[in-house]
């Protein structure tokens, strides 16, 4: 009998696999989790370069935008790993438009006409009153002619007129309250009172006569954006903006607590206004003031002095006075009489 042999099985074709199916699972995990951060920096980019504050929580991640910078590069070394091409561009050009807005916002230019007299300014959010003892101490080491204190409230405000004699500081304006309603101007230059900006705590405004020239004084205190405050954060911003608007002109100076950085759009809006940032003025742009519980050179500054061209600005210094979350801001300036 014939022996007839089987021909052979043809071997079993393999499973048509796409590329991202044939890499490694490693390499697909670091590839979506480097496209998942990248789509995050980029929502909160794109609303910086569109000039919008959007909303929650494209507010509260603007303001820490230059500390985007780490899940960017680690997006970058995770598009690397998993052998990502356009995350490793995307990652690339969102790295850089980071790198391109953490430049000082503002215009920066020397006063023209003659200096007529040097005012140490002094801002503080003192936390509901609890950080008066050291606003007091810094107030005696310090010696500002201006202090703006936020969140200074009716008990601090006793402490505040019981510590420092009335000699050294006779003016005050204030807006009383209990907590965080409550805030104070402090000068040992002459105040006439003004209207202040309304808002939803304390914003007090005066005029004080230096060397025979008013100065519009307005202490900034908005609401924070915390989601569901956002609306009302840009109106108070808004306000504040309108006040600036109308100097017609006049010296002023802007400070305090604004709760915001120069990566939002409502703050910069101010500075549209003509007004410059003391701090960027004095190289201490993008110092942070807030929280205190992060060490430097963490967390973000949103406590500014702004004020007109009519200023220079110089040891701009930002200080722990203990028991509030804000670091104090202390600048020199120098108001200079414009040219008729």
């Amino acid at each position: 009998m014939e022996h007839v042999t089987a021909p052979p099985t043809p071997p079993e074709a393999e499973p048509d696999l796409s590329a991202d199916e044939r890499r490694p699972r490693s390499h697909r995990v670091a590839a979506w989790t480097a496209g998942l951060l990248l789509a995050a920096v980029s929502a909160v980019l794109g609303c910086r370069i569109a000039d919008t504050d959007g909303i929650t929580p494209v507010p509260q991640a603007l303001a820490f935008l230059p500390w985007l910078l780490a899940p960017g590069v680690a997006a970058l070394l995770l598009a690397a790993l998993g052998r990502f091409r356009v995350g490793l561009v995307w990652a690339v050009a969102v790295l850089g438009g980071l790198a391109w807005f953490i430049e000082p916002y503002g215009k920066v230019s020397d006063p023209e006409g003659p200096p007529v007299a040097e005012i140490r300014v002094l801002a503080s959010n003192v936390e509901f009153g609890r950080g008066a003892p050291g606003l007091i101490k810094t107030i005696r080491e310090r010696k500002p002619d201006l202090v703006f204190a936020s969140e200074c409230d009716a008990a601090c405000a006793g402490k505040l007129r019981a510590a420092l004699p009335n000699a050294a500081y006779p003016y005050r304006q204030a807006v009383s309250g209990n907590g965080a309603d409550g805030s104070l101007i402090l000068s040992n230059l002459p105040l006439k009172p003004a209207a202040g900006v309304r808002g939803t705590l304390g914003m007090p405004g005066a005029v004080a006569d230096v060397k025979g020239i008013p100065v519009r004084l307005q202490l900034a205190h908005p609401m924070p954006p915390t989601p569901g405050d956002v609306d009302r954060w840009r109106t108070e911003l808004g306000r504040l903006r309108d006040f600036a608007s109308a100097g017609n002109g006049q010296p002023t100076l802007l400070a305090g607590d604004f709760n915001a950085t120069q990566d939002h759009a409502a703050f910069r809006h101010i500075l549209d206004t003509g007004l410059r940032d003391a701090a960027r003025l004095a190289d201490a742009a993008r110092t942070p003031s807030w929280p205190t519980s992060l060490p430097r050179p963490f967390g973000t500054q949103i406590d500014h002095v702004l004020a007109t061209d009519d200023f220079a600005a110089h040891n701009a210094r930002f200080l722990e006075i203990g028991d509030t979350d804000h670091r104090a801001l202390l600048v020199d300036l120098t108001l200079h009489r414009q040219p008729s």
